[in-house]
């Protein structure tokens, strides 16, 4: 009956006539619902219309859509469902972005903040028209407008409202963003550092830029005694380039300690097994060495080790020849490069466990990695299994 009464409704008079208008000078349309107020954008300028229903707010509404999606599109059915469905998607054709913006509607924007076709200019109207954090996450992730002021813009947006998220993997998602180069000021980074020690996740994308671009982590770790020492007597290796001894020397600074105990803190309380196996994957990307990380299991990747112990390449043998004391530490290492997210597998295919109970599923994966961990930060290693 509700569909059947739509149909009969129509808009008044006036409200038609000044939405006709509106379409015909607006670069991008947005609808306040509570408000019952169209707003169109052009240029810098902002027109406002104050509808004046003849029936149910939502009834009226959905007519103001219809009469958008017929003016702009053609489509007197509203915004049509397979564009909605290719928008979510990142097919929708460039010719169309434009009049996307102008039908009112979120997901019609969220089509054009997804496409590869956007520009700033279209960015600059899709924000004006929604800025919701999923829109602006999206819009981040383009070069074009990571790079721009509105980027900035966008980037302390998220930074606002970060606190109120509460998934941990869109936190993840967010801060991943939020650390590209140029977005955000170091008072903002260190903000967000400080925000881990209640929520974890927001440490875990520091981590994976330590990994993978060398990014320095706001902790301050002493650096190991002796390193000095190591560094010369290993100069010939490191001048060779020999990227286990590289690794090896920086474990021993400030940095390479720093990064130990963010990876050591963060496992102490994983929230939930998104975070842990990103977690596990950076751990794995900062120790690497040559060689794709195969092994299945903990008991696997101790063979894969051992073999390597026993048969060692020359840039290996030279080392464990040089720093025979260290043998344990080296070991360590090539364990820890192993690390990935397949060994949390065989469990999380069993269980959706969170918080307490998952950090009690994972503790025979995760034990054996702290003990590694603690081994590079000087203790003594246990014995495995114990």
């Amino acid at each position: 009956m509700a569909r059947r009464g739509a149909a009969e409704i129509a808009l008044s008079s006036e409200d038609a006539l000044r939405l006709h208008v509106l379409i015909t000078q607006a670069e991008a349309i947005r609808i306040d619902e509570n408000q019952l107020e169209v707003y169109g954008l052009k240029g810098e300028q902002v027109m406002q219309l104050t509808l004046h229903p003849t029936s149910r707010s939502d009834i009226y509404l959905e007519k103001v859509r219809e009469l958008l999606a017929q003016q702009v599109l053609n489509t007197p059915g509203g915004y049509p469902v397979v564009l909605r469905r290719w928008g979510r998607m990142g097919q929708v054709e460039s010719s169309q972005l434009e009049k996307l913006l102008c039908l009112g509607d979120v997901d019609a924007v969220m089509a054009v903040v997804s496409a590869p076709g956007l520009t700033l200019e279209l960015a600059r109207r899709a924000w004006w028209a929604a800025p919701y954090s999923e829109y602006a996450r999206q819009m981040l992730a383009n070069p074009k407008v990571r790079q721009s002021e509105l980027g900035r813009e966008m980037a302390l947006y998220l930074v606002e409202h970060l606190p109120f998220e509460s998934e941990h993997n869109t936190i993840m998602e967010t801060v991943r963003l939020l650390l590209q180069p140029g977005l955000v000021s170091e008072e903002q980074r260190l903000r967000l550092w400080s925000s881990g020690r209640s929520k974890i996740s927001y440490r875990i994308p520091f981590l994976e830029r330590s990994a993978r671009f060398g990014d320095p982590l706001p902790i301050k770790a002493k650096a190991k005694e002796g390193g000095a020492a190591l560094k010369s007597l290993l100069q010939p290796q490191l001048e060779q380039g020999e990227s286990l001894t590289t690794l090896l020397v920086h474990l021993q600074g400030e940095a390479g300690q720093a990064f130990i105990q963010g990876v050591l803190d963060a496992l102490r309380r994983p929230p939930d097994q998104e975070v842990v196996t990103a977690l596990f994957n950076a751990i794995g990307s900062y120790f690497a060495q040559e060689g794709e990380r195969q092994a299945a299991s903990l008991e696997e990747i101790q063979t894969v080790v051992e073999a390597k112990l026993q048969h060692p390449g020359e840039g290996l043998a030279a080392l464990l020849h040089s720093a025979p004391q260290i043998r344990q530490e080296i070991e360590a290492i090539l364990f820890l490069g192993q690390i990935h997210e397949s060994l949390l597998t065989p469990i999380f295919v069993r269980s959706d466990a969170v918080g307490t109970l998952m950090r009690k599923k994972i503790a025979p994966v995760v034990a054996p990695l702290q003990q590694k961990l603690k081994l590079l930060q000087g203790y003594p290693q246990e014995p495995m299994g114990a």
